[in-house]
């Protein structure tokens, strides 16, 4: 039976910061949490609205998503908070656009005694020198490239018949 890892725990000074980056929260996401300073990578937005997901921060997550950040932000009771284990960012892609990024990344919690994961490419663009998160780009894991080219019609079928391919896979999917 596996070990399930502990829900983090609300960050705090002189403590690792909660988005996994490995730096002190003092040093890391606080700052941005209260407004001391704007993320200066669409990674670091992305980390710090992960720790704002930890501490409970809607203020910061409202701010900082562009569907509600130009509204007002009115507190609604949280029924539960969900129990954060960890963050895993694969990849922060910048394009030839300055002010537009993508962070794709897995962000793991708890459920049903079991430790499940939110997989997602973010797009993130920065307006008036902050960056925003703009929308998911995609749920999931990366599509898998396939890395060999495809057979040609008179190639040897890659099943393993004998046959050519056009006599044999190829026929199948049509």
């Amino acid at each position: 039976m596996a070990i399930l890892p502990n829900a983090l725990p609300k960050p705090q000074r002189g403590q690792p910061c909660s988005c996994g980056s490995g730096q002190l929260f003092e040093n890391c996401c606080e700052p941005i949490l209260t407004r001391q300073r704007p993320a200066a990578t669409a990674e670091q937005l992305m980390r710090s609205r992960f720790t704002a997901h930890v501490v409970g921060d809607e203020a910061h997550l409202h701010r900082t998503y562009q569907g509600t950040a130009s509204q007002p932000y009115v507190a609604v009771p949280v029924e539960a908070t969900i129990p954060w284990t960890r963050l895993v960012v694969h990849a922060h892609e910048t394009t030839s656009n300055p002010d537009q990024s993508f962070v794709e990344f897995s962000a793991f919690y708890l459920e049903n005694n079991a430790e499940l994961v939110l997989q997602e490419k973010a797009e993130f663009r920065r307006t008036a020198g902050e960056w925003i998160y703009t929308r998911t780009v995609r749920q999931g894991p990366a599509p898998v490239k396939i890395t060999q080219p495809k057979p040609g019609r008179n190639d040897p079928c890659p099943c393993g018949s004998g046959k050519k391919y056009k006599q044999c896979c190829l026929l199948k999917s049509a």
